[in-house]
Parts: structure tokens; C-alpha cells; sequence
């Protein structure tokens, strides 16, 4: 069968494939910093620890010994490809990346098919896949037989919430683990290790400035795939021996790449947060959330939209203004536009998160 690995490693039946501890993602001198620095193991992983503890079921997976599927479920740069990785070194003999951007049903059937032949001569398939909430309804449920019977161990990864966009019985079927963003400490040990490793910058003895390194913390948003990315593009600017400053940065990373998706759960983390911050009387928040909207081409309206039901639902009677300078603002956004129309959102947004707060027309209405 000639099924292609998503990590451009051998395919199924491939003799270099069914050696033990194999790795798949090999790299190479070309290869991006942050896939050079991918974790070769355990050791080397930071953050996850509630799930990467001794005795934890992920950790076992890893280890070779554990025996359930499981869907990895956490945003961006936070280790899902990573722990895919160290299970496959461990146990893919048969090691299959898919992704469900440009994989079909025709493929998921194909690899459990090659699979059972595999299963007859006691080799196991680890089955990775990538983006698995873009899979339909129709690929999951070809899956769940094969994992039922463990004709494949599924290592599923998803930035969406596996309740909404995987199947209920291919979820009842899985262990569902949940990753967190990096926190800033952990971002900077993955800043330093890719200094100082062969495998990263070590070669080229560059130093880091504490404010540079702060910054690049601060706008990897706890990605560290995002650091490693921002890093390498510092470094390319600074010659071997030399040093990374805060201005080094500002110049070679134009800006945060804004963590959102406008549909999926981002979107509405997001806007949520928006308002709690408004709802709150924080202002400095509220700005914040709506520059990353802005700054993620968030439609106007829908923040418009957003700022006069939150004006009529938690300010009210208590400053009967704060609705006519939400309506103002949806007015002028659909007149002028973006990029304009972040002004006079942002106005509003300094209103009613400045204004008095009342519950008392919506208790009133819901009481009616």
C-alpha cells in the first residue's frame, strides 16, 4: 500500500518502517528551528506535567506500555504533534500521519485494512491524525471499529473542543486529554535549550538579552512552536557570537501572529473574555481582546453587534448612553469600515466598560 506519512516518513509495510524506535520526524540541517528542537523525549518536554506525570495514562502511552486511543486536545504550540512523535519512536513499528485537510474516507479504510494484515503478525499501527475536527461525520465513524477492536492505536490532535467537532461514539471510545497553553517559564527554557543545543542555534554562540527574551515570551502568547519561530527569525539578523537585543526582535518580527480563529473556539473565547472584561470595569482588557479581534480581521459588525447587547444587558438604566453609543458605533463601522472603525469601537468599548452597571432590563424582561 502506498499510503504517505504526513511527516514524510516511511510508509506502512516499508521495511525502515517497522524498526523499532524508528523516528519519523527526522529533520534536517534545512529544516525549520522549531522542527529541529521537536523533543526526542520525555525529558525534554516542558509544561503537560498534569498529564505527563508518572503513571498518567499519556505518560504510559509514551512509554510503550499504554493501550487506549486518545485525542489531544489543546491550542497551538503546546506539544500534540510532539507527543504524536515520542509515541511513534516508542510504538510505531507501523507509524501513519493523515490529515484530515487532504485525507478521505478512502484513506482512513486503506490504513485500517493494512493494519488487520499487520495486527496478524503482531505489529501494532499507531495511527496519527492531524486537524481531526476538519474530519466529517462519515470519516470518524470509519474509524470507530478499528478502534474499538485496537486494530489501531488513534493518536488524534484538535485545536477545537472534541465535544463539538468529534463524534460522541469515537469520543466514548478515547481517552480525551486536554493541554494547556506554555507558561512563560517554560517558554523560556525552550528559548534557552534551542540557544545552547547542537540541534538549534548552539553552533553560532548567539546570546539572548533578558528584554529581548521577554519580549519574544510575551508575544509567543505560550505557543512554543511561535518562540522558536520568532527566535529563528531574530538570530538570522545577528551574526554568530553576537547577541539578540529587544531591538533585534522589534525588527525582525513585525507582530504577534494573533491566536484566533474566527470559527472556531477562539472566536468565541475571545469575544467572551471581551465582555467579562467590559462587564468587569477593566478597560485595559477590554482594549486588549479588541485589538486581537481587530488585529485577526474580526468582522466590526459582529463586535458592534456584541457591544449594544452587552449595553442593554449589564449597563441598562443605569446610564441610559452607553446603548446610543453602542448603536453610534455599529453606524459609524458600516459607514467607514476597517481599518477606521476600530476607533469608534474602541470608544464604545471605553464607555461602557467606564459605566455604571445594572442587570435590572434584563431581570425585568426575563421576569415578564
Amino acid at each position: 500500500m502506498s499510503q504517505d506519512s504526513l511527516f514524510g516518513g516511511p510508509t506502512p509495510g516499508d521495511n525502515a518502517a517497522s524498526l523499532p524506535g524508528k523516528n519519523l520526524f527526522a529533520t534536517h540541517a534545512g529544516s525549520p528551528l522549531a522542527a529541529r528542537m521537536r523533543p526526542q523525549s520525555l525529558d525534554e518536554v516542558v509544561g503537560q506535567d498534569h498529564l505527563l506525570a508518572p503513571g498518567k495514562p499519556l505518560r504510559r502511552l509514551v512509554e510503550g506500555s499504554g493501550e487506549a486511543s486518545v485525542i489531544l486536545y489543546g491550542p497551538p504550540g503546546t506539544g500534540k504533534t510532539t507527543i504524536a512523535s515520542l509515541i511513534a519512536s516508542q510504538m510505531g513499528q507501523n507509524f501513519v500521519g493523515l490529515s484530515a485537510l487532504d485525507s478521505g474516507v478512502k484513506q482512513v479504510r486503506e490504513v485500517i485494512t493494512h493494519a488487520r494484515q499487520e495486527l496478524i503478525h503482531g505489529r501494532r499501527t499507531v495511527l496519527f491524525i492531524d486537524e481531526v475536527h476538519r474530519f466529517s461525520k462519515t470519516q470518524q465513524d470509519a474509524l470507530l471499529a478499528a478502534v474499538e477492536n485496537r486494530t489501531v492505536l488513534l493518536v488524534a490532535a484538535t485545536t477545537e473542543n472534541p465535544s463539538f467537532s468529534v463524534v460522541a461514539p469515537l469520543l466514548s471510545r478515547s481517552l480525551l486529554l486536554q493541554l494547556h497553553s506554555l507558561s512563560d517559564d517554560d517558554l523560556r527554557g525552550v528559548a534557552k535549550r534551542a540557544l545552547e543545543s547542537d540541534r538549534g542555534l548552539g553552533e553560532r554562540k548567539i546570546r539572548i538579552a533578558d528584554e529581548a527574551l521577554e519580549q519574544l515570551v510575551l508575544l509567543a502568547g505560550g505557543d512554543a512552536r511561535r518562540t522558536l519561530t520568532y527566535l529563528e527569525a531574530a538570530a538570522e539578523a545577528v551574526a554568530d557570537g553576537g547577541e539578540i537585543t529587544a531591538q533585534t526582535v522589534t525588527d525582525n518580527v513585525n507582530k504577534a501572529v494573533v491566536r484566533y480563529d474566527r470559527d472556531g473556539d477562539q472566536h468565541y473565547d475571545v469575544v467572551s473574555a471581551f465582555i467579562k472584561s467590559i462587564r468587569g470595569s477593566d478597560v485595559d482588557a477590554a482594549l486588549h481582546y479588541l485589538a486581537r479581534m481587530v488585529e485577526a480581521g474580526e468582522d466590526p459588525r459582529f463586535i458592534a453587534r456584541r457591544l449594544i447587547v452587552h449595553a442593554s444587558e449589564d449597563i441598562g438604566m443605569a446610564d441610559p448612553t452607553a446603548l446610543q453609543v453602542a448603536v453610534a458605533a455599529a453606524e459609524a463601522a458600516q459607514l467607514i469600515g476597517m481599518p477606521e472603525a476600530r476607533i469608534p469601537l474602541a470608544q464604545a468599548t471605553i464607555h461602557l466598560a467606564t459605566a455604571p452597571k445594572s442587570p435590572s432590563v434584563i431581570s425585568a424582561i426575563t421576569q415578564a
